[in-house]
């Protein structure tokens, strides 16, 4: 049985049982869906053969427990945000013209980021749609979401870097 075959066919006989053992460590039905993909995604290059169940049944424990701690990590950084940083301040006259510059140059800059990156990190930073609604709105993961957000704002911390 070749490898995209046996992989398929896993999919096909553990999809259910997988999404079930990673539901158990997320806590959540959607982040389950996500880490069974993620696992089928991950295994996609590599040789798999037809006892492999529990090299499929491994990766997604370990993928659910690694969405586990970001999403802690997360909740962590938002519960230690002050008031202060989430309340927006009074700017002068030539700040606020400062800053609408800089806010136009980053737009433009942002122009040059993939589609897929530059919708999630509008979607997202813009219209304030959070990830899970992106996810189902472009048809993939919220780990992608993740991913493509993670590019973006890399993107916008190096452009900010230079024009320092």
């Amino acid at each position: 049985m070749s490898s995209i075959s046996a992989l398929s066919g896993f999919y096909a006989s553990e999809h259910g049982r997988l999404r079930r053992i990673a539901r158990r460590i997320t806590g959540c039905r959607d982040a389950a869906e996500d880490v069974v993909q993620d696992a089928f995604v991950k295994l996609s290059g590599r040789k798999v053969e037809a006892d492999d169940v529990g090299l499929l049944v491994r990766t997604t424990q370990n993928l659910a427990r690694d969405a586990m701690r970001a999403s802690r990590v997360r909740t962590a950084y938002a519960a230690r945000m002050t008031e202060e940083q989430l309340a927006p301040g009074l700017a002068a006259p030539d700040q606020a013209t400062a800053s609408r510059q800089e806010l136009d140059a980053l737009l433009a800059a942002i122009e040059a980021l993939p589609e897929r990156t530059r919708r999630v990190f509008l979607m997202n930073k813009v219209d304030e749609v959070p990830y899970p609604e992106i996810a189902s709105r472009l048809g993939v993961s919220v780990s992608t979401v993740e991913k493509e957000m993670i590019s973006a704002l890399s993107f916008c911390r190096d452009w900010r870097r230079r024009r320092a």
